[in-house]
């Protein structure tokens, strides 16, 4: 089992940044998907609010497309683990 192949390992790297996890378990190209909607979904959110709103409120749906991705590269990684 290589290192990144941990789960726990994985986990971190998703909840520092998104798409991390995917990319350490080499599944790139769906971590860079979620990156994309991370973008798209908070700049979606911030242009619909209003300034008065506090930074979570304005990024609320780039923040909860992230929020997604963190079990989602877990359970990958978790899958990936078993099967070696």
């Amino acid at each position: 089992m290589s290192k990144l192949s941990r789960p726990w390992i994985v986990l971190v790297l998703a909840m520092l940044l998104p798409g991390a996890g995917h990319v350490a378990i080499r599944e790139a190209t769906r971590g860079l998907v979620f990156v994309l909607f991370v973008v798209l979904f908070s700049v979606l959110s911030y242009v619909t609010t209003t300034p008065d709103q506090s930074f979570i409120g304005r990024h609320a749906g780039g923040l909860f497309i992230w929020a997604l991705s963190i079990p989602d590269a877990y359970r990958r990684a978790a899958l990936k683990a078993r099967a070696t």
